[in-house]
């Protein structure tokens, strides 16, 4: 069997591509079919694990998720984890392959090709249908040469494709349309539809606007798509989320604090606490303090913890986390968050940066060595106070001290993680904590409010489900399953 594939590219970065290919893939599974998501080449610091022991991108396991199938290393075979402005780590076929400054990277593409289509090789022979997610802005046409992310791997594979704009953020005429005027004759042939995102309004206020595209275009109307506002219920890939203005929770009991630093990771781990009529979730940025009535201080992950603590000392945060602890507060660590709060980490072998070593956050007596292979597992046990819990670990470092004598949890007959002895200060490796609703109660109880009644991931299907419905009201799927190829 060889699946029908498909590809949706867009013109520029957070357009609503991810969010697209999850709601016709769930559409599509729906239908019937066997639906397998890919994205040849994503950039993010939020990931999944996946069953073949790898990492992938977190919109595509979302989509996995949507298409009801498990995570496989294929769906996004090339995963780039930034940690600096120029330099990212380089995740092949869900293994660390090293680290590449944005220009080496540009000479490395070329090589990675090949895994590229094995991968897309791989699933095309298990699928009815693979639904492709490009990355970025398909109009970079300065990033043409060699490109394995848009119009590179269409070309390759000799799939059709199908242009995104986001109405949302206006000029969604000129975006289309310039992205056709831009591009070589040769890419721009692989399009053949466009579709219209995040419309707020009377659809037919713009139906002369999707005839012009038209025109000027030659690519065929998809549909004019909704602004889908429980998209903002779903796991979230994109840090640009993290931006969005804080508002006040009405009738909310509890305050979380978590300081947004620059290679933050896994906060998707925050989106289950978001659902929480109970809890008021707050970014604190760089500039802004850390409200003195929180009730928990949150530190999630890091994609380069020592670079980060770095800039939470700069904005201050130290200063209020150490005051909020004195005043009787909870601080809880996740993985990189974990290693913030030791006294002390070392990188002696220049993971992260040059090779050396930095002071902690002092809140719990523990020391981390970023050092061993990065751990890739799903876990499942129990907490400290014996309630069940299950997650994933995704991290390199071994931590240790005398308050690993007072463990977080139990894995597989095993200790992890760390409390501090006034109780009030923990650490663990462990992701996926809050979506776990046993694990998310007991913590919402510990601190003042009332158990949690969520069934967190059944909410994600049912938001899912509606995504795709949306989908079948304002899409020609059919006209989609006719350009598949």
């Amino acid at each position: 069997m060889t699946a029908r594939s498909l590809m949706f590219q867009g013109t520029g970065s957070d357009v609503g591509k991810s969010l697209v290919v999850a709601g016709l893939a769930r559409a599509f599974t729906l239908r019937g079919l066997r639906v397998l998501p890919f994205k040849p080449q994503n950039m993010s610091n939020n990931a999944a694990v996946t069953a073949d022991g790898g990492e992938i991108g977190r919109a595509q396991a979302l989509q996995a998720r949507a298409a009801k199938v498990p995570l496989s290393v294929h769906m996004n075979p090339v995963l780039l984890k930034p940690q600096s402005d120029v330099g990212a780590q380089v995740v092949v076929q869900g293994k660390v392959e090293g680290n590449a400054k944005a220009a080496e990277y540009q000479h490395l593409k070329q090589k990675l090709m090949p895994r590229v289509m094995e991968s897309f090789e791989r699933l095309r022979r298990d699928a009815d249908l693979v639904l492709i997610e490009g990355a970025g802005s398909a109009s970079e046409i300065n990033l043409r040469n060699n490109d394995i992310a848009n119009m590179g791997f269409a070309r390759a594979a000799d799939v059709p494709v199908v242009m995104i704009g986001d109405i949302d953020r206006g000029g969604v005429i000129a975006s289309l349309a310039g992205t056709k005027l831009v591009l070589d004759p040769e890419d721009a042939a692989m399009i053949r539809g466009f579709i219209v995102n995040r419309f707020r309004g009377d659809p037919a206020l713009f139906a002369e606007g999707m005839r012009m595209i038209e025109v000027f275009t030659g690519w065929q109307q998809i549909g004019l798509l909704p602004h889908f506002p429980d998209a903002a219920l779903l796991p979230a890939e994109d840090a640009l989320g993290l931006n969005q203005s804080f508002t006040r929770k009405t009738g909310a009991k509890i305050r979380v604090a978590v300081p947004v630093l620059p290679h933050i990771s896994n906060f998707d781990d925050l989106d289950p606490l978001e659902t929480e009529p109970d809890v008021e979730l707050i970014r604190v940025k760089a500039g802004q303090a850390i409200p003195g009535d929180c009730d928990l201080v949150l530190l999630v992950g890091s994609k380069a913890t020592i670079s980060d603590l770095a800039s939470l000392r700069k904005a201050g945060f130290d200063i209020d986390i150490a005051a909020h602890h004195r005043r009787g507060g909870r601080v809880l660590g996740l993985c990189g968050g974990y290693q913030m709060l030791g006294r002390r980490i070392a990188d002696p072998d220049g993971i992260e940066g040059p090779p050396g070593s930095v002071e902690g956050l002092s809140l719990l007596n523990v020391e981390t060595v970023l050092s061993g292979d990065k751990r890739l597992e799903a876990v499942s046990g129990e907490s400290f106070d014996g309630v069940s819990l299950s997650g994933y670990e995704m991290h390199i470092g071994q931590t240790s001290g005398t308050d690993c004598a007072r463990p977080f949890s139990s894995i597989g007959g095993e200790t992890e993680g760390a409390i501090s002895t006034d109780g009030r200060v923990c650490g663990t490796y462990i992701h996926g904590l809050f979506s776990d609703d046993r694990q998310r109660s007991a913590w919402l109880t510990r601190l003042g409010a009332s158990p949690s009644s969520l069934d967190y991931e059944a909410n994600v299907d049912a938001i899912l489900d509606r995504l795709a419905a949306h989908m079948e009201r304002h899409l020609d799927l059919t006209g989609l399953l006719r350009l598949a190829r």
